[in-house]
């Protein structure tokens, strides 16, 4: 078994005008993710947010505790939210077993002491998809399946963005202190996502990429919106939003993405639209 994480510190919006390809790449995206029997984590001073993976295989992943946190346990004062991206897996939560197909969630509350991730299957593993967050109040922990998710339609084929919104881990759904959790797929056709732009200067934001193809990829665009960078993004990689800038991508093929939030509020319609013809 391997654990690994990093740190990322936050950036100003006026030093990440000067940033080059490089530099913005190693900033905010994350490509370590889903590598077999291991959990890897990136430890974000946005918001104190925690993206990470954990795919079992032949043995179960323990979630350890990390130096950062400076706590006995992972979830001492955080809550953790989860989605499985990968085949059928379980995940044991203080002795208590939960079943994981494929696209289903289960938010962890604050204070469980022991998190264990496997899978059915060493060939064909779960891939669990982890975000999570400072807590300040122990909620039950909660499986979401794919019938108890909140769906919305959104956009059109006229304007490329027409996609389907499905919302995990919301206070709608669940109880939560301020974890966010959903995953949204681009239908066939389109290619953009969160189009029209937004910003919400009260919440961080991390989007998981998956489902693109190989040979494909997907041109995330960050920044203010009248300073906008891009960063291409491969199968199976995030990259870190911070409170000041859009988060929006196009593909050059179909694809899927979970988001997840964190910040001042749990109303997900908090945010600051931007007009098309304004950014730069």
């Amino acid at each position: 078994m391997s654990t690994n994480y990093s740190t990322r510190y936050a950036a100003s919006p006026k030093d990440v005008k000067n940033y080059d390809t490089a530099r913005i790449r190693e900033e905010f995206l994350i490509d370590n993710l889903m590598v077999p029997n291991t959990i890897n984590l990136v430890y974000s001073h946005y918001d104190r947010f925690i993206t990470g993976s954990a795919v079992p295989t032949k043995s179960p992943l323990k979630l350890e505790t990390i130096d950062s946190l400076k706590s006995e346990n992972f979830l001492d004062r955080r809550e953790l939210g989860i989605i499985n991206i990968g085949q059928k897996g379980k995940v044991i939560v203080d002795g208590t077993e939960y079943v994981l197909e494929h696209k289903e969630a289960l938010y962890v509350g604050q204070g469980n002491k022991n998190v264990e991730f496997s899978s059915d299957s060493d060939e064909s593993p779960a891939l669990f998809y982890l975000n999570s967050t400072p807590a300040h109040k122990a909620f039950p922990t909660k499986k979401i399946g794919r019938d108890d998710v909140e769906t919305i339609e959104l956009g059109s084929p006229e304007t490329a963005n027409a996609r389907t919104l499905r919302k995990y881990i919301v206070n709608s759904v669940v109880d939560v202190c301020q974890l966010q959790m959903g995953m949204t797929t681009i239908k066939p056709g389109s290619s953009w996502n969160t189009m029209p732009a937004h910003v919400h200067d009260r919440r961080m934001e991390v989007y998981f990429y998956f489902e693109v193809a190989a040979d494909q990829a997907v041109c995330h665009f960050m920044g203010e919106p009248t300073e906008t960078r891009h960063v291409w993004i491969g199968n199976n990689e995030a990259v870190i939003s911070p409170p000041w800038s859009i988060h929006s991508g196009s593909g050059t093929s179909s694809y899927s993405f979970i988001w997840g939030m964190a910040g001042e509020n749990l109303d997900y319609g908090d945010m600051d639209h931007c007009k098309i013809n304004e950014l730069r």
